[in-house]
């Protein structure tokens, strides 16, 4: 068998790989990103990059303030030691519950945080879109799981173009439905195909995304993927984060019983997985992994091997919301995640004894999961404080409402700290994000490419 999918071991998942272990073609990239001169038309960086070249490695030297005199409010800031410790928890996680993690890289769509997980692993990088793909190629990324049906034609040209020039990527698709087989079999031929595209059958749910809507459906599917001459079959997949939002016993329930399907249907696949590759099985988002780890995993002593494929894309820089609330965590067996991601803002205004207005809104900070949660506050004078019982009750495009005691001590000029709720959505807004360590010193600049 492949040592590249041998089933985990304590080795499997070092702690920390050498980074001349990463492909070449990545360190060359995000080295050059550390080199790349930050505009002053980056949010935050007006002042720090007016005056002078900046670029993430000037500003590791230099060590700024993140929260000093040379960076503007508001500023996302991201900690280091937490998307440390949050990186080798994951990694080791894994390792204990027999998995492989193929971390969803639409969270961060950040190069320089793909290398921080795949250092620690992780063993594919997943996309969702086929420009997300190309992203990820322009960077390197070796293994890519687009977690996501292809029927863009213009997209599909692409793939079977860099499927010939590259023959050590791998790469995998789902498909859904026999038209879905059809058409991307035909368009991958059709485009001059040299190499057949791994795919694994979708399992979906009632009322959800995509996905066959039973394991009898998806086994159709199976065997019209079996039998098209550009694809091979790979496994089965799936997405049980759209069952709920919540860590009650129902839903986790309805989540194991889903993945029990889904482990049902990849043991089911028709004809051999490829050669030296047991059928991959995939599930796993951020709220319920422990439970797809532990449905997916679960055998008889009889049943054929499965390689079980964990999609988590924000464990590394989890949250003081969503996440916190219903992911695995301590209380279930998980991983202990710590919050990586802060938005700092001034405080513009007290015009009431319980609202205070400050200066970053939806434009800055994610709100389609939960309103950002005030953290803590810095004075003027450098002093801190709690935050938790001041609140934000509204945002608007540049501002955060905050509720406030009469009592507290909160004015223009103050800072507020405020924790994200699902942090995909805040990852987007910003393109050069510092890395700060416990002082806020600055440590790093991470890009987005969204």
């Amino acid at each position: 068998m492949d040592p590249l999918i041998a089933r985990p071991s304590a080795s499997h998942y070092p702690a920390c790989v050498p980074q001349a272990e990463l492909p070449g073609q990545l360190l060359r990239a995000i080295t050059s990103l550390r080199d790349l001169p930050i505009a002053p038309t980056e949010k935050g960086f007006g002042v720090i990059a007016s005056g002078s070249r900046v670029s993430a490695a000037a500003l590791a030297d230099s060590h700024p303030d993140a929260l000093g005199t040379q960076f503007t409010m508001p500023l996302l800031v991201l900690r280091d030691s937490a998307l440390r410790h949050n990186a080798d928890a994951m990694a080791d996680w894994c390792t204990k519950a027999g998995v492989y993690l193929a971390p969803h890289g639409k969270t961060t769509m950040a190069p320089q945080l793909f290398a921080r997980q795949l250092a620690a692993g992780a063993w594919a990088m997943t996309a969702a879109t086929i420009s997300q793909v190309q992203v990820y190629r322009a960077f390197g990324i070796q293994r890519i799981l687009m977690a996501n049906e292809l029927t863009d034609r213009n997209g599909i040209t692409w793939l079977a173009a860099e499927l010939n020039a590259s023959p050590g990527w791998d790469c995998y698709a789902y498909v859904d439905s026999i038209a879905g087989v059809r058409l991307l079999d035909e368009a991958l031929r059709a485009a001059g195909a040299t190499r057949p595209l791994s795919v694994l059958v979708e399992l979906g749910f009632t009322a959800g995304r995509t996905g066959c809507r039973s394991v009898a459906e998806a086994l159709e599917v199976a065997v019209a993927a079996a039998q098209a001459p550009a694809l091979r079959l790979a496994g089965a997949s799936g997405y049980e984060g759209g069952i709920g939002r919540d860590a009650s016993p129902a839903t986790l329930d309805a989540v194991a019983a889903y993945c029990a399907d889904l482990r049902s249907l990849a043991r089911q696949l028709p004809g051999e997985p490829p050669p030296g590759h047991p059928w991959i099985a995939s599930a796993g988002g951020s709220a319920y992994f422990d439970v797809v780890a532990r449905e997916l995993t679960a055998s008889e002593p009889d049943d054929p091997e499965l390689m079980v494929l964990l999609r988590s894309g924000c464990y590394l820089t989890h949250d003081h919301g969503e996440y916190e609330e219903i992911g695995p965590g301590a209380s279930r067996g998980g991983p202990e995640l710590l919050p990586a991601m802060e938005v700092w803002a001034c405080v513009l205004s007290r015009p009431e004894s319980e609202l205070a207005l400050a200066g970053a809104g939806r434009r800055d900070a994610s709100f389609d999961q939960g309103f950002p949660i005030p953290v803590a506050v810095r004075r003027a004078d450098g002093g801190l404080a709690g935050a938790r019982h001041l609140s934000v009750t509204r945002l608007d495009d540049q501002h955060a409402y905050l509720r406030v005691p009469a009592a507290f001590d909160l004015g223009p000029g103050d800072l507020v700290c405020l924790g994200i709720s699902h942090p995909c959505t805040t990852f987007d807004k910003w393109r050069a994000i510092p890395v700060v360590d416990d002082d806020y010193t600055v440590v790093d600049v991470v890009r987005t490419f969204f």
